[in-house]
């Protein structure tokens, strides 16, 4: 798994813990269920687009992109 990839992941468990949500919690406001969310959170899965963009929806947050100018 990518270091940008475990790097966003790292992010949406510390909102989701900020926000004080269970990851039963997160995966009924996503439409996921709880163990997507446990797979997820442990990186052993490279999660899809469509499944990062439920849980930042899911945590209200926004997931974007930006391009290095190396």
């Amino acid at each position: 798994m990518s270091e940008d990839c475990t790097n966003i992941i790292d992010i949406l468990i510390e909102t989701r813990r900020l926000r004080h949500m269970t990851q039963a919690e997160v995966a009924s406001a996503s439409g996921l269920t709880q163990s997507v969310i446990a797979r997820l959170e442990s990186k052993k899965t490279i999660p899809q687009l469509d499944t990062l963009l439920k849980v930042t929806e899911a945590l209200h947050c926004k997931l974007t992109v930006s391009q290095n100018a190396d």
